[in-house]
């Protein structure tokens, strides 16, 4: 199946200056009536990991910049989902409850478990991203600091707006989580990307990608294991936070009302 959808970008005051047109495939899932996981499928190809010297708020972990080839994939439309939480795991830990907000308060291995979970439910195979998959995935060819281009407005994420990244704007700060979808997605179909809940990914923690992987695999070969990746922001976050390169890395064990996660497949079946 495919959906359409526009694309967004702006320049470095927040102004839009294009909407493109877009098409990607992707996969339901019925998980229970009236709840579906959609899986957008991510076509593979190269991209450089990091952000340059230039970028402003840039720090030394989100260097050396290197090149990385990514397999094709297929990542959730969305962060995981309440409803959906519930239907496999059969609770909900959230504090800002509503069945179409990301689930949050989950830790690392909480996140692990539910892929392993939604694996035996639904016969396919379920993982969390690597932290190469989930930056190729967010920047969908992009190379500015968000998919969206050089800076980051209220209209376009959910973070701490009180803020502003260079010449761009500041708003209303929600302080909570919001219903996934609100707003406009990423080149490659997928939502919230930047802002809303923090996303675990597979990798143990490294201080910087001095000898990492380059062929978009999760490095948990040395590094500090008890400590995992998180990647792209939240409702909490000051903007930089929320850039496409910016990296957080936290115990495992952890759990926080901005910290969810979305999974990620090698293959589907086709429809």
């Amino acid at each position: 199946m495919f959906f359409t959808f526009d694309a967004i970008t702006i320049n470095k005051q927040g102004k839009q200056i294009s909407k493109v047109g877009k098409r990607a495939e992707y996969f339901r899932q019925d998980l229970e009536t009236e709840v579906y996981l959609e899986m957008v499928a991510i076509p593979g190809g190269k991209f450089i990991m990091g952000s340059p010297n230039s970028e402003p708020k840039r720090w030394e972990a989100e260097g050396p910049q290197h090149e990385v080839t990514v397999p094709s994939f297929y990542l959730s439309k969305y962060p995981i989902t309440q409803d959906q939480w519930e239907v496999v795991m059969g609770d909900n830990p959230s504090l800002f409850k509503g069945w179409n907000r990301p689930v949050e308060q989950v830790s690392w291995y909480d996140a692990v478990e539910f892929c392993q979970k939604l694996s035996e439910k639904t016969g396919y195979s379920y993982r969390l991203p690597s932290e190469a998959e989930w930056e190729y995935a967010c920047r969908g060819g992009t190379t500015t600091p968000f998919y969206f281009g050089e800076t980051i407005i209220p209209d376009l994420a959910n973070y701490n707006s009180n803020y502003s990244y260079e010449n761009g704007q500041t708003g209303e700060y929600l302080e909570r989580t919001t219903y996934v979808g609100c707003f406009s997605p990423n080149p490659f179909g997928l939502y919230d990307m930047s802002g809303n809940v923090w996303e675990w990914c597979q990798d143990s923690w490294h201080e910087n990608y001095e000898n990492a992987p380059t062929d978009g695999s999760a490095w948990e070969i040395g590094g500090e294991s008890d400590f995992r990746i998180l990647r792209g922001g939240s409702w909490f976050s000051k903007p930089k936070g929320c850039r496409s390169a910016f990296r957080l890395w936290f115990d495992a064990q952890m759990k926080y009302p901005s910290f969810g996660f979305r999974v990620a497949a090698v293959s589907l079946p086709s429809e």
